[in-house]
């Protein structure tokens, strides 16, 4: 299963990058005119077994901060261009690229915050046990309209039960849900909320 999983892994990255090449370039284009550089929004994350690896986005929104040098909120800072790119995931196309070099795969649990580590619990923390995806189950059950219970939960149904036909079935929903633009955000967000450990939550903030 891993053998072809990763095989799967890197032929159909090499092919979604050559088949995206034209739309890499206007999307790179659109954010240097509107955004500025960089291009590409870079963040450590943790992959399979808690390693830490550079994941890579195109960028969304502005560094706008306040008079106190503080980043302002999530929805000051979205652009125009931003939003459009998330609302097709276009934003996660760069991933490919963490593909290409087995930093993820094109189906795991998502990779979040590495500061989330030491908050899962025993259970949650499986979801480590697999390399993380651009698209997971969670991401086809929700997205970011569910909360952390339930998106770990699906998380780790996805590790006891990952299989080739599910991967298969994973990629195809997630084409539809892309399409539909269904879960992007929370109602009250134009991010997911950031997971604290015990049922808090304070608004994430990234590019």
């Amino acid at each position: 299963m891993v053998i072809v999983k990763r095989l799967f892994d890197l032929t159909m990255s090499l092919v979604l990058i050559i088949c995206f090449l034209p739309l890499f370039l206007v999307v790179a284009i659109s954010i240097w005119m509107m955004i500025g550089g960089p291009i590409i929004f870079k963040q450590q994350r943790p992959g399979l077994n808690n390693r830490p690896f550079s994941l890579y986005k195109f960028r969304t929104m502005t560094d706008r901060r306040g008079p106190e040098g503080e980043l302002l909120p999530d929805f000051q800072r979205m652009t125009r261009i931003g939003s459009f790119l998330r609302k097709y995931s276009l934003d996660e196309l760069p991933q490919l690229f963490n593909v290409v070099k087995g930093e993820l795969s094109l189906v795991g649990p998502r990779p979040l915050l590495m500061e989330y580590l030491p908050l899962y619990n025993l259970e949650q923390i499986k979801r480590h046990d697999v390399k993380p995806g651009i698209t997971g189950w969670a991401q086809i059950n929700g997205r970011n309209s569910i909360s952390w219970d339930e998106r770990f939960s699906l998380d780790v149904w996805y590790v006891q039960h990952c299989s080739f036909r599910l991967d298969l079935k994973i990629i195809l929903i997630t084409i539809v849900k892309v399409i539909q633009s269904k879960g992007i955000n929370q109602a009250d967000s134009v991010t997911m909320a950031k997971f604290q450990g015990s049922g808090a939550f304070i608004h994430e903030e990234h590019g």
